[in-house]
């Protein structure tokens, strides 16, 4: 998996690309950019969001659970220094019992991508 970025001709805004879809990213206005696409935290928040909302549509699918539709709403908190908290709301519609939308919720805590934001992460610049 690589995502590689390049810079558009207008300020701060930036094209990403898998290989397979292209998308963009900028700044919001109050820091020079044009608002024009999701700003860098929110890819981030976006991240966490997909993983748990694909992990309990999946598992749903596999358990034939009455999923309809699953929201998940994720904010980062940086307000404390040196710190930061990916905080998230799941909402998971459909006839489901009390105890499979526990099990859906609780999918939350195993979704790849909360488990690598959750490890120890460092960083390597490649190339020149």
């Amino acid at each position: 998996m690589t995502v590689t970025t390049k810079s558009h001709p207008t300020r701060y805004k930036t094209i990403f690309t898998n290989g397979n879809v292209t998308s963009y990213s900028d700044n919001t206005s109050e820091k020079g950019g044009h608002g024009d696409g999701f700003r860098p935290h929110e890819l981030i928040e976006a991240a966490l969001a997909n993983c748990i909302s694909m992990s309990i549509r999946m598992y749903a699918d596999e358990h034939a659970l009455a999923l309809d539709s699953v929201s998940t709403t994720v904010s980062i908190d940086r307000r404390e220094t040196g710190q930061v908290c990916l905080q998230y709301d799941i909402k998971p519609e459909g006839n489901l019992s009390p105890a499979e939308r526990d099990e859906l919720m609780n999918l939350a805590e195993s979704c790849p991508v909360r488990r690598t934001l959750s490890s120890e992460i460092s960083f390597q610049r490649n190339g020149a």
